[in-house]
């Protein structure tokens, strides 16, 4: 669905449409565990305005190819955000229920800005409105794989996005 060379170009230009905004600014990355775990670490790469960076895991699809709704926090950030300019890095966003869940949670801690950046989105899914000011990808609604992106633990080191074909 997505191409690895595509990925690459896509993951360039918002690393740099990014750097243009929080020009003169600290960054304060957080990776949504396990799936962003490779578009984060690329687009960090791609980002040259100082930044740090933490992770959160959180729970709502399990093995499952369907998100069941249910959002729990696996891993917290070790960090304080308050104050600080936030980018929530998501691999997807479906339902965009997860999402919601977790823009309120880090609302609640008081950053300076909280904004998000999605690899991939689909729009046709999605059950919530929700502001995505970077987005790499809308694709259309089909349950994909690699790039960190997977079925039941698997496909994540995939260098491309695919469709899971069962």
């Amino acid at each position: 669905m997505v191409s690895q060379e595509d990925l690459e170009r896509r993951v360039l230009e918002l690393g740099a449409e990014i750097s243009r905004d929080y020009k003169g600014k600290e960054l304060f990355l957080v990776g949504v565990l396990k799936g962003a775990v490779f578009f984060l670490s690329d687009l960090m790469r791609a980002i040259d305005v100082p930044c740090e960076v933490d992770f959160m895991a959180v729970a709502s699809y399990g093995s499952s190819t369907d998100s069941s709704g249910v959002v729990r926090i696996l891993k917290d950030l070790d960090a304080t955000i308050e104050g600080k300019d936030v980018l929530i890095v998501e691999d997807i966003i479906d339902s965009g229920l997860t999402l919601s869940y977790l823009l309120r949670t880090l609302r609640a801690r008081d950053p300076g800005s909280l904004e998000v950046c999605a690899l991939l989105t689909k729009p046709e899914r999605r059950k919530v409105d929700l502001p995505i000011r970077y987005t790499g990808f809308e694709i259309p609604n089909r349950f994909v794989i690699g790039y960190g992106l997977d079925h039941a633990e698997r496909y994540r080191n995939l260098p491309y996005v695919a469709v899971l074909h069962e």
